[in-house]
């Protein structure tokens, strides 16, 4: 008997029971063809994000607070394995690819920068000016998985997988989410415009209804426990959530999730979509605007704002003039460009290679070396 054969179908017996809607490993698409082993597709990609480094940083990347003397503040690591058991909620209650699903879900962050949004937002700033592109998040995790892990080698993940990652934006709320079938050309083609034309591409669907599921996972990952980290942290109170929002959603995390996961399950059962109530998606709206007035806008003071701008683009510029001048010694030489391989060192552009760096900073090491620059 060959037990790996049997162990290949052990693998894929779930497969074979899913819903019409659902995606298939052997519906697997690659920008480099490889030898399959018994992991599933899908299933192997969701090992080759675990194990790299930029999901190693997750763990001490800001979520929505910096700094706070409190252990019990979520940090970006957390968000994303919220992400990811939410999605696969929706995805096994609805029966589609679970392996797809945690994928891009554990994936979707891998490019965010440090100090979260404020980090995101200064780093647009750069590279609108420097090279007059867009630089957002989740565009940033498609490019560490292509061409940034594995010393420059990329991850070589499956399509589906990297347009889930690049359609996740978390930001654009929907009651309706239908995926829109794509090619790998039309894949790299949105991804490529993303840096020049972002407004019209952050509004594309993802190709697979899992992707449908992740995008709006990432909304009820982070909508209700950011309320928790701003009531532990005294920056709101629960009863301060207005009466139509918490009459419908409630005011808990575990009332939030809970209640709009059951309202997708209700209105996505065997459809090829993914859809909301219209109560449910008008008080997920309202919430969204509550968290962003009362706590997103208020997460840092402009004195801190104001810091952090200031030290990135210092920290862009000393990197910037060490590349220029091969100084060995720099930070962006020992801890990142003396570790990639040639072709990431000669393909990519000076200016790309400290934004690269900038990216995949944790907190901790932006703000070492922001220190560093002041000695």
């Amino acid at each position: 008997m060959n037990y790996i054969e049997e162990a290949k179908k052990n693998f894929l017996l779930k497969e074979s029971t899913l819903s019409e809607y659902a995606t298939k490993s052997t519906e697997s698409i690659r920008m480099n063809e490889e030898t399959s082993d018994m992991r599933p597709a899908f299933f192997r990609d969701i090992d080759r994000i675990i194990h790299s480094l930029s999901y190693t940083r997750y763990t001490d990347k800001t979520q929505v607070f910096s700094f706070k003397d409190n252990d019990h503040i979520s940090k970006r690591m957390i968000h994303v394995q919220l992400v990811s058991k939410i999605a696969r909620t929706i995805g096994r209650a609805l029966n589609l690819n679970e392996d797809l699903i945690e994928a891009i879900a554990l994936g979707h962050d891998i490019g965010h920068t440090p100090i979260g949004h404020e980090g995101e937002y200064i780093l647009d700033e750069i590279s609108q000016r420097e090279l007059n592109e867009t630089f957002a998040h989740n565009i940033q995790s498609v490019r560490h998985c292509m061409y940034v892990e594995k010393q420059g080698e990329g991850l070589n993940l499956s399509i589906q997988v990297l347009d889930g990652i690049m359609c996740h934006n978390g930001e654009i709320l929907s009651n309706k989410y239908v995926p829109e079938k794509k090619t790998k050309e039309e894949f790299l083609r949105e991804f490529n415009d993303s840096y020049t034309n972002y407004k019209e591409t952050k509004t594309h669907a993802p190709m697979t209804l899992e992707g449908c599921v992740v995008r709006i996972s990432d909304i009820i990952g982070y909508i209700g426990r950011d309320i928790e980290d701003a009531i532990i942290l005294g920056k709101i109170k629960r009863e301060e959530v207005p009466t139509e929002i918490s009459s419908v959603l409630g005011t808990t995390n575990k009332d939030i999730v809970n209640t709009i996961i059951l309202d997708i399950v209700e209105n996505s059962m065997n459809k090829p979509y993914i859809k909301m109530s219209e109560g449910v998606y008008n008080a997920l709206f309202n919430l969204k605007k509550f968290n962003y007035e009362n706590i997103y806008k208020k997460s840092l003071t402009s004195e801190e704002k104001e810091y952090y701008r200031t030290g990135m683009n210092k920290l862009f510029t000393e990197y910037l003039e060490a590349i220029n001048k091969e100084d060995k010694t720099s930070p962006i030489y020992t801890m990142f460009l003396n570790n990639q391989n040639e072709r990431y060192l000669k393909e990519t552009p000076n200016k790309r290679k400290v934004i690269d760096f900038l990216a995949g900073m944790t907190d901790a090491l932006f703000v070492s070396e922001l220190k560093n620059l002041q000695k």
